[in-house]
């Protein structure tokens, strides 16, 4: 009896979230948002507003046209660096001008066009049945949703966020890729490693309209600026005031120990001289 009632009880309760569920559909964005302090909120602030200063192009690197184009050089984008995708991208795109192209096609005829990208295989395969999926479920439009996206092959929080903020000026999460997550740790946004929990703390510190620009700014900065290796952070006006690799001792340039092992060789020559006299 008591087992039948717990049973009956977990069935309500699941019941209910169901119901919860289609009744907020902003209930998982919402969530996900991190509270912070004022202190936390008006830093983030300031630092948005020197990076936006200082960016004030900063946009999208993907070369895309069309909504589905930036869809599939996002999935493309896993793995390989945007300037690699903007290479493959304009013949694919001039062979298969439409999702109904890429859904006619098969991996193997996609899988030419991508060689040049990390994991091609699979992009081929993610790439024909999101773009299957786009024309069986959603009459060849990209669906403009989080829920509706994340049920496209290849595309995660990441790819739909960028899809969301750039073609369609929804601002549902942050982008979190390898510069935005290394950049959220140095600068105190986030402590976290996964790339949702860092999106939850982004989420929590910038306004909502923000949102898709920020990991634009983020980007640029860790492009140009706050790279993972060899960055400039001690003598950036920015990086100084946020980020904490600033305080790092910078490491030696290339020319420093050239110019160090061509110093420690003459002494030795030196020191040989002065032994043999």
């Amino acid at each position: 009896m008591k087992s039948t009632a717990r049973m009956k009880s977990k069935a309500r309760m699941k019941s209910k979230a169901s119901t919860n569920a289609v009744e907020h559909p902003r209930s998982a964005t919402t969530s996900m948002q991190i509270k912070k302090s004022a202190a936390q909120v008006a830093r983030a602030a300031r630092l948005f507003k020197a990076l936006r200063a200082r960016y004030p192009h900063a946009h999208c690197e993907l070369n895309w046209s069309k909504p589905h184009e930036l869809l599939i050089a996002t999935i493309l984008s896993a793995q390989s660096t945007d300037v690699g995708v903007n290479k493959a991208t304009p013949a694919l795109f001039a062979k298969f001008a439409t999702p109904i192209d890429f859904a006619n096609a098969s991996p193997a005829d996609i899988e030419p066009l991508v060689k040049t990208l990390n994991f091609w295989r699979n992009k081929a395969k993610a790439v024909h049945e999101s773009m299957r999926v786009v024309c069986a479920n959603f009459h060849g439009e990209v669906p403009s949703t989080m829920e509706q996206l994340l049920t496209l092959r290849g595309v995660a929080r990441k790819t739909a966020n960028v899809v969301l903020g750039n073609v369609f000026n929804l601002n549902e999460g942050v982008v979190v890729d390898t510069h935005v997550g290394r950049l959220s740790r140095r600068m105190g946004l986030s402590t976290h490693d996964h790339p949702v929990d860092v999106e939850g703390d982004l989420m929590g510190l910038f306004a909502r309209a923000n949102w898709c620009v920020l990991s634009h700014l983020l980007i640029s900065h860790g492009r140009s600026v706050c790279k993972a290796r060899g960055g400039t952070c001690s003598s950036d006006s920015i990086c100084r005031e946020f980020c904490s690799n600033a305080t790092l001792p910078a490491a030696p340039s290339v020319n420093a120990i050239n110019s160090k092992l061509k110093k420690m060789k003459t002494l030795k020559r030196v020191a040989k001289t002065v032994r043999r006299a």
